[in-house]
């Protein structure tokens, strides 16, 4: 079942996304070192060991044992003309039955932002949801204020839920967030919701 699992790969116009590999460390932790400024305002506190290889080692094994259970697709963004991480997704808590659903999750790297990768890949992998996974419904949360996040994912077509309040813990606290979510048959419209 790990062996299918390995071979999980979505290509985009510049990327190829695909499970994290124990040969990605030095480059995902520097990526993620260099970054660190720019991420933590919108992350769970990270561990004392979140940068050590043992973690990261444990991670590249729980990707791969998501994947053989269907649980999680969990993904990195490496660019193709250099073989460059510039950052991670992650479809999550997938359900399946009548729910037929997934939970969405990104960070890139800070010298890759705004640049639309995060758009490319997040379109890229919902598309292979609905089209080779089948789900029905992709939700995304993020905090309020995080106004990077809430534009890539209303360009890419997510919609405005609604609050959910305490919703995780970021910095060390517990936050509200705004829900979004993309659903595979939208007859919504277009929904105007500002950033404010």
């Amino acid at each position: 079942m790990l062996g299918r699992a390995r071979r999980v790969r979505i290509e985009t116009e510049r990327m190829t996304l695909r499970l994290p590999q124990h040969a990605d460390f030095r480059q995902w932790a520097a990526l993620r070192e260099q970054s660190a400024a720019f991420l933590t305002p919108w992350e769970p506190t990270w561990s004392a060991d979140h940068l050590a290889r043992r973690a990261f080692t444990n991670r590249v094994y729980w990707a791969n044992r998501a994947v053989a259970q269907g649980t999680a697709l969990p993904l990195f963004l490496i660019r193709r003309t250099d073989q460059a991480l510039l950052g991670a997704i992650t479809l999550d808590n997938i359900r399946r039955g009548p729910a037929q659903a997934g939970t969405v999750g990104y960070w890139i790297g800070a010298p890759f932002a705004r640049q639309g990768f995060m758009r490319e890949a997040l379109l890229s992998l919902v598309h292979h949801a609905f089209t080779v996974m089948d789900l029905s419904r992709i939700e995304a949360a993020c905090l309020p204020e995080n106004a990077a996040s809430r534009g890539v994912l209303e360009k890419s077509g997510f919609k405005y839920e609604g609050v959910a309040q305490s919703y995780l813990q970021i910095a060390g606290r517990w936050r509200n967030h705004v829900l979004y979510a993309s659903l595979r048959a939208d007859r919504r419209g277009r929904t105007d919701v500002g950033l404010a």
